[in-house]
């Protein structure tokens, strides 16, 4: 009987010295929770592998619009954030008052305009209603791609920010429809054309290279993408490795592949990303 109890206590020890031997690798990992806007978590999935191995548990958590990630990356509930473009982020800050920056850019993901009902902008008549995403930048961006277009002209003043009060030259007389970006694609239906953001237009099952009858050009310096944090984590160590596993070579490599063309890696400073006026 007493050859049992010690065996089973020889046991009991060692099972705990292995379970504090687990404890301590997890204490050697840091835990980061990152959000994104749409479903498709395939590059950041891509990066979390590549990650563990620097010791860093990388959580993915999506969202279904451009509001609810900065929101909750202020309040903590978010440790970084990447899914919005620097013009995007400074109107956005500006206009809720939080104290979050961009430690590195990511990806430039043109817009387009897309249709189920017309092959060119050519074939698009007149009085045709189009849908612009409502959210500020996003609508200033929208009238730009018309304007690059040719639909439209803006007024010089118009900016990143632009409205339809913007538009000094309507010659097709087309309507502006604004609405919530996610749902610009299943307003395609009903309208002649619609202006969708390139992960939207993704998650729609949209090819952002072959679809649009339209797409801004893709060099356009206030549309890159990029990585934010709290100002008070901007030199976090963890946070910066995130960075520079996402502007390496392969994963650069793995993004072109993953969007057949769609995202174009642009790994620009900080300094260049905020320099875009």
């Amino acid at each position: 009987m007493k050859k049992i109890i010690a065996t089973a206590l020889l046991t009991l020890s060692v099972l705990t010295l292995a379970a504090c031997g687990d404890d301590s690798s997890a204490e050697d990992t840091t835990k980061v929770t990152l959000g994104i806007s749409g479903s498709d978590t395939t590059i950041w999935d891509y990066i979390a592998e590549k990650a563990e191995k620097e010791g860093i548990d990388l959580e993915i958590q999506t969202f279904s619009d451009y509001v609810a990630p900065n929101l909750a990356l202020a309040e903590g509930e978010l440790d970084l954030n990447a899914f919005q473009t620097i013009s995007y982020f400074d109107e956005f800050v500006a206009e809720h008052n939080i104290d979050i920056v961009p430690i590195g850019s990511t990806v430039i993901a043109p817009m387009g305009l897309y249709s189920d009902k017309y092959e060119s902008i050519e074939e698009l008549p007149q009085d045709s209603q189009i849908a612009v995403p409502n959210e500020a930048t996003n609508m200033g961006r929208a009238l730009l791609l018309l304007d690059e277009a040719g639909l439209i002209t803006l007024s010089e003043d118009a900016g990143l920010t632009g409205t339809a009060e913007d538009i000094t030259e309507n010659p097709k007389n087309l309507e502006i429809v604004p609405m919530v970006s996610g749902h610009t694609p299943r307003a395609m239906p009903d309208v002649a054309a619609s202006i969708i953001n390139n992960g939207v237009a993704v998650d729609a099952g949209l090819n952002p290279t072959e679809d649009p009858i339209a797409r801004e050009s893709d060099t356009a310096k206030p549309y890159i993408n990029l990585i934010a944090a709290n100002a008070e984590d901007a030199e976090n160590e963890a946070y910066l490795k995130i960075v520079e596993l996402y502007q390496q070579e392969d994963t650069t490599e793995f993004i072109i592949e993953h969007t057949k063309g769609a995202q174009i890696p642009t790994n620009v400073t900080v300094e260049e990303l905020v320099d875009y006026q």
